[in-house]
């Protein structure tokens, strides 16, 4: 019953993010220095194409391209991810391990990596790759 509806959710996550267009800064792919792995940023000039979405300029960010609240921040597996950094963290998610995927702290080294990788296969615990 259980991976029945995770793989709707994950069928409409993967729908939901395929529908919508990608947000890019303006001009991001005419000058190297603005950022082609930045995020977005609002265009604010006073003539500026994309601000007044003049037609063949890049969407704007707006609320109509909102995911819905169920399934709002999920991972793309339909699971709920929850960060960890330590093992008491790992202990505290293991009563919820069906319903949670654990992604390991980028702080970590690799010593307390590995001892956490250990310790969430022990208790069955799903790992994301990040």
């Amino acid at each position: 019953m259980r991976s029945k509806e995770l793989y709707k959710i994950k069928e409409e996550i993967e729908k939901i993010r395929s529908s919508k267009p990608d947000f890019y800064r303006y001009d991001w792919d005419k000058y190297y220095r603005i950022g082609r792995q930045e995020t977005w940023r609002r265009p604010k000039g006073i003539d500026n194409a994309m601000r007044l979405e003049l037609k063949g300029y890049a969407p704007k960010v707006k609320i109509g391209y909102g995911s819905p609240k169920e399934i709002r921040g999920l991972h793309p597996s339909g699971l709920i991810p929850v960060v960890v950094s330590s093992v008491t963290d790992l202990e505290k998610v293991k009563d919820k391990k069906d319903k949670v995927i654990v992604i390991l702290s980028s702080r970590l080294g690799l010593k307390k990596r590995l001892e956490l990788l250990k310790r969430a296969d022990e208790l069955g615990i799903r790992v994301s790759n990040r």
